[in-house]
């Protein structure tokens, strides 16, 4: 069984609601908050994301989860992550936590619960599934995502056993 996803009518709802959100903030602080790219393109159990890399800014939902549990992410969701933007906007996110006083405080002018997880059944959502690969410590052997993988072939980074403490490596 196939995950029903948003129709185009449902994205544009979203983007709305993000800009009407935005537009309260303008209203009250008087400040001039530019519209934010809005995408529509996570998988798993992440409903949404605020995203800031290299001075781009985007906020991003997961389709699948907002087509299953539309009213709830449109009334919880799209606030939270809009909320994260204003703060990181008006605030500055490298001087306050993610789910701080400001962030908080953006939620309750919104009129929304500052709330940071919900509790949604994700078993028909399609996942991301990532290659593994085969380590080995002294006590047994390990699958290490490809991320991680990837870490500790370019050099970055080195894991170590829970159990034995030591350094995995990889099997040949």
């Amino acid at each position: 069984m196939s995950a029903p996803s948003l129709s185009p009518q449902q994205e544009r709802s979203v983007v709305a609601e993000v800009n009407r959100y935005l537009d309260m903030v303008s209203r009250e602080f008087e400040v001039e908050l530019p519209n934010i790219e809005v995408r529509f393109d996570l998988i798993g159990k992440t409903i949404g994301m605020y995203c800031k890399k290299r001075g781009h800014r985007s906020i991003r939902f997961n389709p699948y989860v907002f087509a299953k549990y539309w009213r709830e992410n449109l009334a919880d969701t799209v606030p939270h992550e809009v909320a994260h933007y204003v703060s990181d906007v008006l605030f500055d996110s490298r001087y306050i936590k993610p789910h701080g006083r400001e962030w908080q405080s953006i939620m309750r002018f919104f009129g929304v619960e500052p709330k940071t997880r919900c509790y949604f059944d994700l078993s028909d959502i399609p996942k991301r599934e990532l290659k593994r690969f085969d380590y080995s410590c002294l006590c047994g052997t390990h699958q290490l995502t490809a991320i991680r993988h990837n870490r500790i072939k370019a050099g970055k980074r080195r894991y170590f056993c829970r159990s034995c403490a030591a350094e995995l490596v990889m099997v040949a």
